[in-house]
């Protein structure tokens, strides 16, 4: 009795490590771009003799488009849903989506023109610099989800706070802000010098930092630590009279601070050579006058793919004569057999993707279907991840890969996923709206102000609450600040 225990045992262990081996796979094409999958599928090709390309005779099709949604998952593949799903849950991701701010400053004209850096190496190599840190698992949790709430730009602009309750609310992870903060720390010890600073301010102390010690470092230091107010105006003089300092060592403090970076995560996406590239759509949106929404998953040069069926003979034929096979036969068997296996499992994982991506993207425009029909940031819906999750029926996880990584181009313009997502806000009148058009309420208040008399932060909210929206001036600030607008005194003419 004791050894059959035992039995079922080994056997539950194994069936869970081939379920994870499988699941990680479905996840790494998650989080592959398209021509990242392209170069995957081709190098599985090369690699696994039992994985074929389908002709057009095969009857093999697989999931790309949809009318607001696309075909069904075949059964097989619903069968594995269940359990790939339970299986990402479990697996650490970016369960908050870090707010889409970078793109509020701008009209939606500027989106058709607008080039988009490939960030997946930027998050790699923020990672592989994570596998270097001797971290405890929560420290390894904490750290992953700070990597994923980095802005394109490198900086974290979330508050300590909201991170904490984020990991405690997504994550069932209860962490203190001082844990927080000492996790952060150190990735503010990652390349490039300044990732992870919560301002402007502090990634220029941190780049300089890093600098050689001697007599410029502590002058930078000092020009940025206590004189930051009159550098972001420009006023050298007031900085030299105060220092003392020569005129040789003002332009040189003035050359050297210049060439630090206030955007490394910028920088090392160029390092990486894709920050130039015109980013692939993985969705192409198409918007009828009759208000009809349809859309397609761009499959690329991704080739549908199918066992080779002279493996799958190989394997049968093998089996209807397991009693009389010698060794080399066996060997023989247990060789097609793995090929075989792999190749369905990588089959499955590209149909898994597929299904994904286009029950995610169905659901984004049923939620936003205003926007997708006019292109009004302002008709964006209160929408963040949890609301995809339950429309999908997918985990919160797998839509937070998904929307991290993909762009869908529209009839106004080619967005990140990340662009449709944004908290709600409850008006005066009750009614639910997103902070978005708060935003841009904000944005239209001080691009139409008296230049030769900005409005303060108080003006702002007070103007604010009377078009409906009544926020605080330390919310103002704060949105503000997330649209790279300054202050009133640096907006004067």
């Amino acid at each position: 009795m004791s050894q059959r225990q035992e039995l079922i045992q080994t056997q539950k262990q194994v069936q869970q490590q081939r379920l994870t081996q499988q699941q990680m796979l479905v996840v790494r094409m998650l989080e592959m771009p398209l021509n990242e999958l392209e170069e995957s599928v081709g190098a599985e090709i090369d690699d696994n003799p039992a994985l074929e390309t389908a002709s057009a005779e095969d009857d093999y099709t697989m999931e790309e488009s949809g009318d607001m949604g696309g075909s069904e998952v075949d059964g097989e593949l619903q069968e594995r849903k269940d359990a790939l799903d339970d299986a990402l849950s479990q697996i650490g991701s970016d369960d908050e989506m870090p707010t889409a701010t970078s793109y509020m400053s701008h009209d939606n004209a500027d989106y058709e023109e607008m080039v988009y850096g490939d960030t997946t190496s930027f998050y790699d190599k923020l990672k592989e610099q994570m596998a270097m840190e001797d971290l405890t698992d929560v420290e390894q949790d904490v750290m992953e989800y700070l990597i994923g709430s980095l802005d394109d730009d490198g900086l974290l602009r979330k508050p300590i706070d909201a991170i904490a309750d984020e990991l405690a609310v997504y994550h069932n992870i209860e962490v203190s802000a001082e844990t927080i903060e000492r996790v952060l720390q150190r990735l503010q010890t990652f390349d490039p010098a300044g990732i992870g600073a919560r301002s402007l301010q502090e990634c220029l102390l941190l780049q300089i930092e890093r600098r050689p010690d001697g007599r410029l470092k502590e002058l930078m230091h000092e020009v940025i630590a206590h004189y930051f107010t009159a550098f972001t105006h420009k006023h050298w003089d007031k900085i030299q009279q105060e220092m003392q300092l020569t005129d040789l060592q003002t332009r040189t403090l003035r050359d050297e601070i210049v060439k630090l970076n206030p955007k490394p995560g910028a920088s090392l996406g160029e390092t990486e050579g894709r920050s130039t590239q015109q980013i692939t759509p993985d969705f192409i949106v198409e918007t009828l006058d009759d208000g009809t929404i349809t859309f397609t998953l761009n499959r690329g040069n991704v080739p549908e793919l199918k066992v080779s069926p002279s493996f799958t003979e190989m394997v049968e034929a093998y089996r209807n004569n397991k009693g009389g096979m010698n060794r080399q036969e066996k060997e023989a068997l247990l060789y097609a057999k793995e090929k075989v296996d792999r190749a369905q499992g990588f089959i499955a994982a590209v149909k898994q993707r597929q299904h994904t991506l286009t029950v995610t993207m169905k659901a984004i425009i049923d939620w936003q279907r205003p926007f997708f029909l006019d292109g009004d940031e302002g008709d964006l819906r209160p929408m963040i991840l949890k609301d995809i999750a339950g429309k999908t029926g997918l985990d919160i996880s797998t839509i937070s890969r998904v929307a991290a990584v993909k762009y869908a181009q529209t009839k106004w313009g080619t967005f990140p996923l990340k662009f449709f997502f944004s908290d709600g806000y409850t008006n005066r009148e009750g009614e639910e709206t997103s902070t978005r058009r708060v935003r841009l309420a904000l944005k239209e208040l001080i691009d139409n102000e008296d230049k030769h008399h900005p409005l303060s932060d108080d003006t702002l909210a007070a103007r604010m609450e009377k078009m409906g929206f009544p926020v605080a001036r330390r919310t103002v600030a704060k949105y503000r600040q997330l649209m790279d607008i300054p202050v009133a005194r640096l907006r004067k003419l």
